[in-house]
């Protein structure tokens, strides 16, 4: 008795069980793809999260936007997969085919939209959704396969699954900080992690249910695969000309250097367009820092007032550029200072690149200074040294990293290493932009147990801004705002200015605000809400 054509396509339950591959070998490269599929999902999300604070700040935003809508798409995408389960080799590949793609240039599509479209935040929104779309659509489709290997129990597969994945993820984690941001920086790290992702999901998965699959599935799977490492390819040959372009799209003047680095996006421009002068700027996540042009208004307001008193030993916490350290070593009396600041990049620029070099006068080549690379509030910890005057040159505190700088806990840190009289300058923002910020930091100075004396100047590139004066004891007298007698030939600063810069305008005067905690970081608060429309 014959068959007919369709019998002898369908095979039987012996045939399919032949085709189905039991080896140890194809259990590891599966769980193997478990591992990087889950280490490359939780790199996409840190990209994203991580891109987002240096682009908007605001870590904490950025972080609950990116995993809240990825881990809701990651529901949808379980629900979603449900189809493809019936062919589930194919299904996976395309999915990670995806995955790869859009995870891999997910970094560069949302720089784009911040330069130049404006829509950062409905971009993320919308890329966050894809990514962990796909991201959930893995976990249904990796359990039939894995079924399909082991040949157990659904609830065994289901825990040798997701105990792989869960250290995938560790790995990932510990990954993109050590190694991808390192050696490939955002943009390039991103197609990095989407080239391994494609041969991971695609090959390996093809590799192992081989005999599984028609010819022509695989060659088309391969085909899709080769598309998108091609594009991963020429976007990664391309990624330093698009990051140059799309940068320059946020800055008014031609930008002679720029890095990313663990800590922050470091940007100088250059230009004698507007003042006739080389005007050198340095922005810190597209936070201007200084202009070279009326730098030395801030640096001489920050500096001169706190070596009125004692100055054999200085602290500076942040200013890592060394203009505020140029402005300490004027005074031949100052036997040592130590300058902390964060980031290694910052110092370096400041030691090697010749403009900035030659504005802070080689500041960190004198044989009395001592720079150190270390979180601020950490190094506070451990110090044990004492200083005569201390000068706090921090970004604003529109970070939580930077918030906490600003708090009463570390002021009350930065107490245990002060002589007594020691003499402290804080720079608190801008009296006029952000009122409640700038007096924030006042109260939050006050309530760590210091006198406080505000006061303000203008910066024409800043605007107007604050700082405060502070020394230890709360019942001791406001300090007196005033310049040594031997203070050195100043371009911006003299005694009938440091009078006048007391003096707040009515609508400037201190506000209803609260001191700010490392439980209670109101500053950081008040900085989001008043720094907004500008």
């Amino acid at each position: 008795m014959s068959t007919t054509t369709e019998e002898r396509a369908t095979p039987t339950a012996a045939e399919e069980d032949m085709r189905i591959p039991t080896s140890r070998g194809a259990r590891f490269l599966l769980m193997l793809a478990v591992f990087i599929c889950a280490a490359c999902g939780l790199i996409y999300e840190l990209a994203l999260t991580a891109l987002g604070s240096y682009l908007i700040g605001n870590s904490v935003m950025q972080t609950s936007v990116v995993l809240s809508v990825m881990v809701f798409a990651m529901g949808i995408g379980s629900l979603a997969a449900k189809p493809l389960q019936k062919r589930a080799v194919g299904g996976f590949a395309l999915v990670e085919g995806a995955l790869a793609l859009v995870g891999g240039l997910s970094v560069l599509i949302l720089y784009v939209c911040f330069a130049w479209l404006r829509i950062y935040m409905p971009a993320m929104i919308v890329v966050s959704f894809v990514v962990g779309l796909l991201i959930g659509a893995e976990i249904p489709l990796l359990m039939t396969l894995l079924q399909r290997i082991r040949r157990q129990e659904a609830g065994s597969a289901v825990a040798d699954m997701f105990a792989v994945d869960y250290i995938g993820a560790l790995v990932g984690g510990l990954a993109f900080p050590l190694l991808l941001l390192p050696a490939f920086g955002q943009l390039k790290g991103a197609l990095v992690v989407g080239a391994v992702n494609a041969v991971a999901g695609v090959i390996v998965v093809l590799w192992i249910f081989r005999r599984e699959t028609r010819r022509i599935v695989r060659v088309g799977l391969l085909a899709g695969m080769a598309a998108v490492l091609a594009v991963l390819g020429t976007v990664y040959v391309l990624a330093d000309e698009i990051e140059v372009t799309a940068r320059q799209q946020l800055y008014r003047d031609p930008i002679v250097h720029a890095e990313t680095t663990p800590y922050q996006d470091i940007v100088l421009t250059r230009s004698t367009a507007f003042t006739g002068s080389p005007d050198l700027r340095l922005f810190l996540n597209g936070d201007l820092q200084f202009s070279s042009v009326d730098e030395y208004r801030y640096h001489e307001s920050l500096v001169h007032p706190a070596m009125a008193g004692r100055r054999s030993s200085v602290l500076i916490l942040g200013g890592g550029d060394a203009l505020a350290l140029r402005e300490v070593l004027r005074y031949d009396d100052v036997k040592q200072v130590t300058l902390v600041d964060l980031d290694p990049a910052v110092t370096d620029l400041a030691r090697t690149y010749g403009p900035l070099r030659e504005l802070n006068g080689d500041a960190l080549d004198d044989p009395r200074v001592t720079a150190v690379n270390a979180d601020a509030f950490n190094w506070l910890r451990d110090a044990r040294q004492r200083y005569d005057a201390v000068l706090i040159d921090f970004p604003d505190p529109d970070t939580a990293s930077l918030a906490k700088l600003y708090s009463v806990e570390f002021y009350h840190l930065l107490g245990r290493v002060l002589n007594p009289g020691a003499r402290i300058l804080v720079q608190g923002g801008s009296p006029f932009f952000a009122p409640k910020t700038y007096w924030s930091v006042v109260e939050t100075i006050a309530e760590a147990g210091y006198a406080t004396t505000p006061y303000q100047v203008d910066v024409p590139s800043f605007g107007n801004w604050g700082f405060v004066l502070a020394t230890r004891g709360k019942d001791a007298p406001d300090p007196v705002l005033q310049l040594a007698p031997d203070v050195p030939r100043l371009r911006f600063l003299d005694t009938a200015v440091l009078k006048a810069s007391t003096v707040f305008p009515v609508d400037r005067r201190p506000r209803d605000v609260r001191a700010s905690t490392l439980m209670d970081p109101v500053v950081l608060e008040y900085t989001r809400h008043e720094w907004r429309d500008y």
